[in-house]
């Protein structure tokens, strides 16, 4: 797996009084080619990792005030799940044909207003 992080030129567009930067930064988080194994692995741990951050979070807002509401973190986490077994699927079919996968992520940061 590489990874690797990318500083891209920051943009400013300048609309009547309103002003709007474009992607800043650029991370590639996943990029190469993988059993069928290893990207079930690869998925499963990125997946994994945000329904964690989603399921903190909802306890962190809970903490303070148990009528929070959690239905933001709750639709992704629900979202997240059905993305888990959508590639557990994929994976299956691609593991009964011994085949491998490409995976490229690239994560798109910007700053906004």
């Amino acid at each position: 797996m590489n990874i690797k992080s990318n500083l891209c030129i920051v943009k400013k567009l300048q609309f009547n009084s309103m002003t709007t930067t474009e992607v800043t930064h650029k991370v590639q988080l996943v990029d190469g080619k993988f059993t069928a194994m290893e990207a079930l692995d690869v998925i499963n741990s990125l997946l994994d990792e945000k329904i964690n951050f989603h399921k903190i979070h909802r306890l962190a807002m809970c903490e303070g005030n148990i009528d929070s509401d959690t239905g933001f973190d709750d639709s992704r986490m629900a979202q997240l799940l059905r993305e888990k077994e959508n590639f557990s699927a994929m994976y299956q079919e691609a593991k009964r044909a011994g085949k491998q996968f490409r995976i490229n992520g690239i994560l798109e940061v910007e700053i906004i207003d």
